[in-house]
């Protein structure tokens, strides 16, 4: 019996750690050309290639050549594409769900948690002013009045604070919610997909998107990107918005139609935004985003990766894992199409492809 082929179309383990891992259970690894850096990586036909009579198929996020069904095809026994990234915008779900194939997704704490600080970070560098202050005080200007800050939290005297929205209220959103708790700000979420009883653990009323748009002073996007959440934040949202409002995107770029947000923001329709995400990535280095001045907070895809956690350890492990536990012939944990598991347990159950 030949090893079993192992395609890392994405590598983000500069130790060697979870290759290791993979060679020692009897793989023979492919490396593609993407990494953790950039997702820009192969073509899909070298990708094909590469990924000919592979068993399994590893790695973060590769933009320029998503896992499309072409490539999956070129690998009949194909077990698992799994992902060390929360998200799995980039394979095409619905032609591996055909295929019979697993695709896994790794929410490790140490990347959605890593999210979460970085929008109160994002939320508070906005509103206290923090770049504005520096700067001045680096032009030797002192105590100007245009760079008072926005107090958060309700007070006793009657101030209410201000009111922030979670566009999606999973695992990021709650942590979130956390964060803001000593905060005492006003808290709307919109998800139609959580139950209400989660809504009221947290101590957050739960609104539809019209309303949390309108009353909301930070509007911070939390959900996954899927065909109905592909551009759903647009000019028409926009206009709902408060002006002196900021959005915060952590998700994806893709959320949000990216033009409408710069017209906006040239408009004066809102007031910021602070983005992690773009419609492309890397944006393009003339993107006018890159020229709204304080305007925009941008950040290069960036929220989850903290030292000792994120896509360099947590993700890249809890992914390699799965591929180790799909060789075997077991179902993983953090199966996203699970609609599949039944034809894939007929398939592949029980039947181990490794040496150990």
């Amino acid at each position: 019996m030949s090893n079993p082929k192992v395609l890392i179309f994405a590598p983000a383990d500069p130790t060697g750690e979870t290759h290791r891992w993979l060679e020692e259970a009897g793989c023979d690894l492919v490396l593609g050309q993407a990494s953790w850096k950039t997702p820009l990586g192969d073509n899909e036909s070298d990708m094909c290639a590469m990924a000919k009579d592979a068993d399994a198929l590893l790695g973060t996020s590769i933009r320029s050549t998503p896992i499309s069904g072409r490539i999956m095809a070129s690998a009949p026994n194909l077990r698992i594409v799994a992902k060390a990234s929360i998200g799995v915008d980039d394979v095409d779900v619905d032609a591996a769900t055909k295929q019979g194939v697993l695709v896994i997704y790794s929410p490790v704490e140490s990347s959605w948690g890593g999210v979460a600080e970085n929008t109160m970070a994002i939320i508070l560098v906005f509103m206290k002013r923090m770049r504005e202050r520096d700067e001045a005080m680096k032009r030797g200007e002192w105590r100007v009045p245009a760079l008072q800050g926005v107090y958060l939290g309700r007070r006793e005297d009657g101030y209410p604070g201000i009111t922030i929205g979670l566009v999606g209220f999973g695992r990021t959103a709650r942590r979130l919610v956390d964060l803001l708790a000593p905060w005492r700000v006003r808290i709307l979420a919109y998800d139609p997909y959580v139950e209400p009883s989660r809504f009221i653990l947290s101590n957050v009323k739960r609104v539809d998107l019209p309303t949390l748009l309108k009353e909301s002073d930070i509007v911070s996007l939390h959900v996954a990107l899927t065909e109905e959440t592909r551009g759903m934040i647009g000019t028409k949202e926009f206009d709902l918005m408060k002006k002196a409002a900021i959005l915060i995107n952590t998700s994806r770029g893709k959320v949000i139609k990216e033009n409408e947000l710069i017209q906006a923001l040239q408009d004066d329709k809102i007031a910021g935004a602070g983005l992690d995400v773009f419609d492309d990535e890397p944006p393009a280095p003339d993107s006018p985003l890159t020229r709204l001045g304080h305007k925009v907070l941008l950040a290069p895809h960036m929220s989850s990766a903290n030292w000792g956690s994120g896509l360099q350890s947590d993700g890249v492990r809890n992914a390699t894992r799965t591929v180790l536990t799909a060789l075997r012939g077991e179902v993983p944990d953090y199966v996203f199409n699970r609609e599949v598991i039944p034809r894939w347990q007929t398939r592949f159950g029980g039947h181990s492809l490794l040496n150990k």
